[in-house]
């Protein structure tokens, strides 16, 4: 490998949540000249225009094929995938993205040695029948999303290719991700972002989860930190792999709102549930990510109390200079 442990990177879905403040993170650690950034979607301003750039489709293996040729590819993060709301909204889109492209990950990185590849699994692959509290590694996994069938079949996928070709390919089971750059794009999570930005807007908000809706999230630095982390992990010491639980905190969104109201006093909000509440109630309340922690050493930096500060600190910049 040429550049630190994973040479010259390879992002999908870089315009996305998580690519827009991955790429720029990657690029402060590997160097601007090391890190691809490539979407289906021309980048956001802030993010992945910084730094080299080609649109991928990643349902197109021949140009994923091109551009690991072109720019020596040596490490792929894969983030390309349409979440869980709009995945409901169009779900043979999202097994034609979310599984399509991540065989044509997979097989270009087979054929052409890729060494190292990040898939972002979520806490979509459980279910009503997985444990709510402390959700274990090992338990029920029956998804009632497409999103979350596409997880699973791409964590079995990942793991297959490893044993059996030796793809060096390793998972997360991201909760919800919580960041204060990009705005929300499709995810049943999204509750909690929203807030924020009618919080901060000094608008009144109406959630469309019910008060007492409990899930596990992150604030994006820890999303980001445990990608990084995951990737840099020495291979010999991961066992599991492919579907690694990850957490840092979990609330529902009352007391998420309570919280908001500690600096915004005048918050205001009411409840009103659409189909997402559906897909909210499936999922875990917390996760028990004790295998992240041994193995790789995962540890994470922010709970509600910083999260929050952070969030609304950041939020408040960020708009104020877009209303100029």
């Amino acid at each position: 490998m040429g550049v630190g442990t994973m040479g010259r990177i390879l992002v999908t879905g870089a315009s996305g949540q998580i690519g827009s403040e991955l790429v720029p993170h990657l690029r402060s650690l590997y160097g601007q000249h090391n890190v691809l950034a490539t979407d289906i979607k021309q980048p956001a301003e802030e993010s992945v225009d910084q730094g080299m750039y080609e649109p991928l489709d990643v349902t197109v293996k021949k140009r994923l094929e091109e551009l690991v040729n072109e720019y020596r590819i040596e490490s792929i993060f894969h983030l390309a995938a349409l979440l869980s709301a709009s995945g409901e909204q169009n779900p043979g889109l999202a097994w034609r993205v979310n599984l399509e492209g991540l065989y044509n990950v997979l097989e270009v990185s087979r054929t052409h040695d890729i060494g190292k590849v990040f898939f972002p699994s979520s806490i979509a692959v459980f279910g009503p029948e997985t444990p709510k509290n402390r959700t274990p590694q090992y338990t029920v996994i029956r998804p009632r999303t497409m999103y979350g069938i596409t997880k699973v079949t791409g964590e079995l996928l990942c793991d297959y290719y490893f044993r059996r070709f030796g793809v060096d390919v390793r998972c997360v089971r991201y909760p919800g991700v919580i960041s204060s750059k990009t705005p929300p794009s499709g995810g049943t999570t999204d509750y909690a972002v929203e807030m924020f930005y009618s919080a901060v807007r000094s608008e009144p908000h109406v959630c469309f989860v019910r008060d007492d809706t409990t899930l596990p999230m992150m604030y994006m630095p820890d999303c980001i930190k445990a990608a990084v982390m995951l990737m840099e992990a020495d291979s010999d010491a991961l066992i599991h792999r492919a579907d690694y639980n990850l957490s840092s905190m979990s609330f529902s969104a009352r007391e998420l709102a309570e919280e908001i109201r500690r600096h915004i006093h005048d918050f205001r909000i009411s409840y009103l549930p659409d189909f997402r509440q559906v897909i909210a109630d499936s999922w875990p309340s917390s996760i028990d990510d004790s295998y992240a922690r041994i193995e790789w050493g995962w540890n994470h930096s922010y709970d509600l109390e910083t999260m929050s500060k952070d969030m609304i600190e950041q939020l408040s910049k960020r708009l104020s200079r877009w209303s100029l």
